[in-house]
Protein backbone atom coordinates (compact mmCIF):
# COMPACT_ATOMS: atom_id res chain seq x y z
CA UNK A 1 0.00 0.00 0.00
CA UNK A 2 1.33 3.06 -1.03
CA UNK A 3 0.86 5.76 1.77
CA UNK A 4 -0.47 9.34 1.54
CA UNK A 5 2.99 11.09 1.97
CA UNK A 6 4.80 8.90 -0.62
CA UNK A 7 4.64 9.93 -4.18
CA UNK A 8 3.29 7.57 -7.15
CA UNK A 9 6.91 6.93 -8.60
CA UNK A 10 7.13 8.04 -12.53
CA UNK A 11 6.67 5.07 -15.27
CA UNK A 12 9.90 3.32 -16.00
CA UNK A 13 11.08 4.42 -18.74
CA UNK A 14 11.33 0.63 -19.77
CA UNK A 15 7.68 1.16 -20.78
CA UNK A 16 7.75 4.01 -22.65
CA UNK A 17 9.64 3.34 -25.88
CA UNK A 18 7.57 4.07 -28.71
CA UNK A 19 6.72 1.00 -31.48
CA UNK A 20 8.36 1.96 -34.61
CA UNK A 21 11.76 3.38 -35.64
CA UNK A 22 12.29 7.03 -34.55
CA UNK A 23 14.94 10.14 -36.35
CA UNK A 24 17.60 11.50 -34.24
CA UNK A 25 15.10 14.68 -33.63
CA UNK A 26 12.54 11.94 -31.81
CA UNK A 27 15.29 10.19 -30.27
CA UNK A 28 16.53 13.23 -28.22
CA UNK A 29 12.80 14.47 -27.43
CA UNK A 30 12.22 10.60 -25.83
CA UNK A 31 15.20 11.18 -23.73
CA UNK A 32 14.44 14.99 -22.98
CA UNK A 33 11.10 13.38 -21.69
CA UNK A 34 12.71 10.44 -20.09
CA UNK A 35 14.54 13.77 -18.05
CA UNK A 36 11.63 15.80 -17.39
CA UNK A 37 9.56 12.44 -16.02
CA UNK A 38 12.76 11.65 -13.89
CA UNK A 39 15.26 13.66 -13.26
CA UNK A 40 13.68 17.21 -12.62
CA UNK A 41 16.65 18.89 -10.89
CA UNK A 42 18.52 18.22 -13.65
CA UNK A 43 15.67 19.08 -16.06
CA UNK A 44 15.56 22.48 -14.76
CA UNK A 45 18.99 23.13 -14.22
CA UNK A 46 19.86 21.72 -18.32
CA UNK A 47 17.38 24.78 -19.49
CA UNK A 48 20.16 26.92 -17.97
CA UNK A 49 22.87 25.58 -20.81
CA UNK A 50 22.68 27.20 -24.14
CA UNK A 51 19.87 25.36 -26.55
CA UNK A 52 22.76 23.55 -29.07
CA UNK A 53 24.13 21.79 -25.53
CA UNK A 54 20.64 20.62 -23.57
CA UNK A 55 19.71 17.71 -25.66
CA UNK A 56 23.10 15.93 -25.45
CA UNK A 57 22.88 16.30 -21.77
CA UNK A 58 19.14 14.62 -22.10
CA UNK A 59 21.11 11.68 -24.13
CA UNK A 60 23.29 10.97 -20.88
CA UNK A 61 20.24 11.63 -18.76
CA UNK A 62 18.40 8.80 -20.62
CA UNK A 63 21.43 6.42 -21.16
CA UNK A 64 21.48 6.36 -17.19
CA UNK A 65 17.91 6.29 -16.47
CA UNK A 66 17.04 3.41 -18.86
CA UNK A 67 19.92 1.42 -17.31
CA UNK A 68 18.71 2.35 -13.87
CA UNK A 69 15.03 1.15 -14.36
CA UNK A 70 15.95 -2.00 -16.03
CA UNK A 71 18.04 -2.49 -12.41
CA UNK A 72 15.47 -1.20 -10.69
CA UNK A 73 11.96 -2.92 -12.24
CA UNK A 74 11.04 -4.85 -9.42
CA UNK A 75 7.33 -4.54 -10.26
CA UNK A 76 6.49 -5.65 -14.05
CA UNK A 77 3.56 -4.13 -15.98
CA UNK A 78 1.85 -7.72 -15.74
CA UNK A 79 2.68 -6.76 -11.77
CA UNK A 80 5.17 -9.78 -11.13
CA UNK A 81 8.85 -9.27 -9.89
CA UNK A 82 10.71 -9.23 -12.67
CA UNK A 83 13.80 -12.48 -12.41
CA UNK A 84 17.27 -11.35 -11.31
CA UNK A 85 18.63 -12.85 -14.20
CA UNK A 86 16.22 -11.42 -16.50
CA UNK A 87 17.40 -8.08 -15.46
CA UNK A 88 20.81 -8.84 -15.98
CA UNK A 89 20.46 -10.00 -19.11
CA UNK A 90 18.40 -7.61 -20.29
CA UNK A 91 21.03 -5.02 -18.85
CA UNK A 92 23.64 -6.73 -20.55
CA UNK A 93 22.01 -6.41 -24.02
CA UNK A 94 21.37 -2.60 -23.83
CA UNK A 95 25.20 -2.62 -22.88
CA UNK A 96 25.99 -4.28 -26.34
CA UNK A 97 23.93 -3.00 -28.19
CA UNK A 98 25.44 0.68 -26.97
CA UNK A 99 29.01 -0.26 -27.87
CA UNK A 100 28.26 -2.25 -30.88
CA UNK A 101 26.21 0.77 -31.94
CA UNK A 102 28.89 3.01 -30.65
CA UNK A 103 31.17 1.53 -32.80
CA UNK A 104 29.06 0.80 -36.05
CA UNK A 105 28.64 4.62 -35.68
CA UNK A 106 24.74 5.05 -35.40
CA UNK A 107 21.85 3.47 -34.34
CA UNK A 108 17.97 2.24 -34.95
CA UNK A 109 17.37 1.95 -30.89
CA UNK A 110 14.91 4.98 -29.77
CA UNK A 111 17.33 5.94 -26.94
CA UNK A 112 20.33 5.00 -28.09
CA UNK A 113 20.10 7.04 -31.30
CA UNK A 114 20.47 10.12 -29.66
CA UNK A 115 23.36 8.45 -27.11
CA UNK A 116 25.38 7.90 -29.67
CA UNK A 117 25.29 10.71 -31.40
CA UNK A 118 26.06 13.06 -28.39
CA UNK A 119 28.83 10.55 -27.16
CA UNK A 120 30.47 11.04 -30.98
CA UNK A 121 29.85 14.88 -31.64
CA UNK A 122 31.85 15.15 -28.27
CA UNK A 123 34.53 12.14 -28.55
CA UNK A 124 32.95 11.23 -24.71
CA UNK A 125 35.19 8.45 -22.84
CA UNK A 126 33.75 5.09 -23.96
CA UNK A 127 35.07 3.17 -20.52
CA UNK A 128 32.58 5.71 -18.47
CA UNK A 129 30.04 3.81 -19.76
CA UNK A 130 31.93 0.31 -19.27
CA UNK A 131 32.55 1.58 -15.38
CA UNK A 132 28.84 3.11 -15.27
CA UNK A 133 27.23 -0.03 -16.50
CA UNK A 134 29.13 -2.30 -14.57
CA UNK A 135 28.07 -0.64 -11.65
CA UNK A 136 24.60 -0.87 -12.37
CA UNK A 137 25.28 -4.80 -12.61
CA UNK A 138 26.29 -4.60 -9.34
CA UNK A 139 23.16 -3.48 -7.61
CA UNK A 140 21.44 -6.84 -8.86
CA UNK A 141 23.18 -8.52 -6.85
CA UNK A 142 24.99 -6.24 -4.30
CA UNK A 143 22.47 -5.32 -1.04
CA UNK A 144 25.54 -3.19 1.17
CA UNK A 145 28.43 -2.25 1.55
CA UNK A 146 31.40 -3.02 4.05
CA UNK A 147 33.19 0.48 4.27
CA UNK A 148 33.05 4.34 2.25
CA UNK A 149 36.14 3.10 0.64
CA UNK A 150 33.92 0.02 -0.84
CA UNK A 151 31.10 2.12 -1.52
CA UNK A 152 33.68 4.66 -3.46
CA UNK A 153 34.24 1.78 -6.01
CA UNK A 154 30.32 1.87 -6.33
CA UNK A 155 30.08 5.43 -6.67
CA UNK A 156 32.80 5.53 -9.51
CA UNK A 157 30.61 3.91 -11.85
CA UNK A 158 27.34 5.11 -10.71
CA UNK A 159 28.01 8.50 -10.06
CA UNK A 160 31.41 10.08 -10.67
CA UNK A 161 31.74 8.83 -14.37
CA UNK A 162 28.19 10.92 -15.06
CA UNK A 163 30.66 13.97 -14.10
CA UNK A 164 33.16 12.58 -16.68
CA UNK A 165 30.92 12.31 -19.20
CA UNK A 166 29.49 15.73 -18.64
CA UNK A 167 32.72 17.29 -19.10
CA UNK A 168 33.10 17.74 -22.47
CA UNK A 169 29.79 18.84 -23.56
CA UNK A 170 30.31 21.55 -20.51
CA UNK A 171 33.80 22.41 -21.72
CA UNK A 172 36.39 23.71 -18.74
CA UNK A 173 39.41 25.82 -19.29
CA UNK A 174 40.98 22.99 -18.34
CA UNK A 175 39.85 19.33 -18.34
CA UNK A 176 42.81 17.52 -16.47
CA UNK A 177 42.24 20.37 -13.63
CA UNK A 178 38.22 20.04 -14.10
CA UNK A 179 38.09 16.19 -13.95
CA UNK A 180 38.40 15.67 -10.34
CA UNK A 181 36.23 18.19 -9.27
CA UNK A 182 33.54 17.00 -11.37
CA UNK A 183 33.77 13.48 -10.27
CA UNK A 184 33.45 14.90 -6.55
CA UNK A 185 30.32 16.61 -7.76
CA UNK A 186 28.43 12.67 -9.71
CA UNK A 187 29.24 11.54 -5.87
CA UNK A 188 28.04 14.28 -4.19
CA UNK A 189 24.54 13.94 -6.02
CA UNK A 190 24.76 10.55 -5.14
CA UNK A 191 25.20 10.29 -1.55
CA UNK A 192 22.45 13.48 -1.24
CA UNK A 193 20.27 10.91 -3.10
CA UNK A 194 21.61 7.98 -0.60
CA UNK A 195 20.46 10.40 2.34
CA UNK A 196 17.14 11.10 1.14
CA UNK A 197 16.00 7.77 -0.22
CA UNK A 198 16.97 5.68 2.86
CA UNK A 199 13.53 4.19 3.15
CA UNK A 200 13.00 3.47 -0.62
CA UNK A 201 16.58 1.74 -0.89
CA UNK A 202 15.31 -0.79 2.04
CA UNK A 203 12.34 -1.55 0.28
CA UNK A 204 14.47 -2.70 -2.27
CA UNK A 205 16.59 -4.70 0.14
CA UNK A 206 20.23 -2.50 -0.24
CA UNK A 207 21.75 0.15 1.69
CA UNK A 208 24.09 2.28 0.49
CA UNK A 209 25.18 4.14 4.17
CA UNK A 210 28.17 2.23 4.60
CA UNK A 211 28.11 -0.55 7.20
CA UNK A 212 31.38 0.26 9.44
CA UNK A 213 29.31 3.74 9.96
CA UNK A 214 26.22 2.25 11.27
CA UNK A 215 27.69 0.11 13.34
CA UNK A 216 29.98 3.10 14.81
CA UNK A 217 26.79 4.72 15.45
CA UNK A 218 24.89 1.98 16.77
CA UNK A 219 22.11 2.07 13.81
CA UNK A 220 20.51 -0.88 12.49
CA UNK A 221 18.56 0.83 9.43
CA UNK A 222 16.32 -2.12 9.03
CA UNK A 223 14.82 -0.39 12.05
CA UNK A 224 13.83 2.81 10.40
CA UNK A 225 14.04 4.76 13.32
CA UNK A 226 14.70 8.01 13.90
CA UNK A 227 16.72 7.63 17.08
CA UNK A 228 19.53 10.03 18.40
CA UNK A 229 21.66 7.52 16.99
CA UNK A 230 20.42 7.88 13.53
CA UNK A 231 20.83 11.31 13.99
CA UNK A 232 24.26 11.34 14.42
CA UNK A 233 24.81 9.03 11.66
CA UNK A 234 22.90 10.92 9.32
CA UNK A 235 24.78 14.10 10.44
CA UNK A 236 28.11 12.73 9.89
CA UNK A 237 27.16 11.32 6.51
CA UNK A 238 25.63 15.06 5.56
CA UNK A 239 28.96 16.36 6.37
CA UNK A 240 30.77 14.01 4.21
CA UNK A 241 28.09 14.87 1.50
CA UNK A 242 29.10 18.36 2.12
CA UNK A 243 32.89 18.38 1.67
CA UNK A 244 32.42 16.67 -1.54
CA UNK A 245 30.26 19.57 -2.88
CA UNK A 246 33.06 22.31 -1.05
CA UNK A 247 35.57 20.51 -3.84
CA UNK A 248 33.24 20.52 -6.46
CA UNK A 249 32.45 24.34 -6.14
CA UNK A 250 35.88 24.68 -6.76
CA UNK A 251 35.57 23.48 -10.61
CA UNK A 252 32.25 25.15 -11.43
CA UNK A 253 34.33 28.43 -11.49
CA UNK A 254 36.24 26.27 -14.59
CA UNK A 255 33.50 26.10 -16.29
CA UNK A 256 32.35 28.80 -19.22
CA UNK A 257 29.38 31.27 -17.86
CA UNK A 258 26.78 29.06 -18.94
CA UNK A 259 28.01 25.95 -18.10
CA UNK A 260 28.77 27.06 -14.96
CA UNK A 261 25.43 28.69 -14.13
CA UNK A 262 23.58 24.99 -14.99
CA UNK A 263 25.73 23.56 -12.75
CA UNK A 264 25.78 25.83 -10.16
CA UNK A 265 21.89 25.54 -10.54
CA UNK A 266 21.96 21.54 -10.01
CA UNK A 267 24.60 22.17 -7.28
CA UNK A 268 22.18 24.28 -5.17
CA UNK A 269 19.28 22.40 -5.65
CA UNK A 270 20.55 19.53 -4.80
CA UNK A 271 22.58 20.90 -1.90
CA UNK A 272 18.57 22.37 -0.23
CA UNK A 273 17.76 18.98 -0.08
CA UNK A 274 20.61 18.30 2.27
CA UNK A 275 18.66 21.38 4.12
CA UNK A 276 15.75 19.89 4.09
CA UNK A 277 16.57 16.63 5.33
CA UNK A 278 17.70 18.46 8.60
CA UNK A 279 14.96 20.49 8.17
CA UNK A 280 12.79 17.92 9.08
CA UNK A 281 14.97 16.49 11.93
CA UNK A 282 16.40 13.89 9.85
CA UNK A 283 13.07 12.10 9.47
CA UNK A 284 13.77 10.07 5.88
CA UNK A 285 11.11 7.23 6.58
CA UNK A 286 7.87 9.14 7.11
CA UNK A 287 8.48 11.83 4.62
CA UNK A 288 10.61 12.65 1.69
CA UNK A 289 13.18 15.54 1.52
CA UNK A 290 12.60 17.20 -2.10
CA UNK A 291 13.01 20.21 -3.65
CA UNK A 292 9.64 21.95 -5.53
CA UNK A 293 9.06 22.29 -8.55
CA UNK A 294 8.33 26.18 -7.86
CA UNK A 295 12.11 26.42 -6.44
CA UNK A 296 13.62 25.12 -9.76
CA UNK A 297 11.87 26.72 -11.94
CA UNK A 298 12.33 30.56 -9.47
CA UNK A 299 16.25 29.30 -10.21
CA UNK A 300 16.27 28.84 -13.27
CA UNK A 301 14.54 31.92 -13.98
CA UNK A 302 17.10 33.53 -11.61
CA UNK A 303 20.36 32.12 -13.63
CA UNK A 304 18.31 33.15 -16.69
CA UNK A 305 18.53 37.03 -15.76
Amino acid sequence: MRLPFQRTPPTPTTHLLPSGPVTLDESYELCREFNKRHGTTYYWSTKVLPKIKQHHVHALYAFARYADDIVDEIPSQGGRDVPTEVRAATLADFGQRFFDDLAAGKSEDPVLKAVVHTVRAFDIDTTAFDRFLRSMTMDLTVESYETWEDLLVYMDGSAAVIGEMMLPILEPSDYDTALPHARDLGNAFQLTNFLRDVDEDLDRGRQYIPLEDSRRFGVDLNQRAVTPEFIALMHFEIERCRALYESADIGISMLPDRSAKAIRAAFTLYGRILDKIEAQQYDVFTSRASVSTTEKAAMVVKLLR
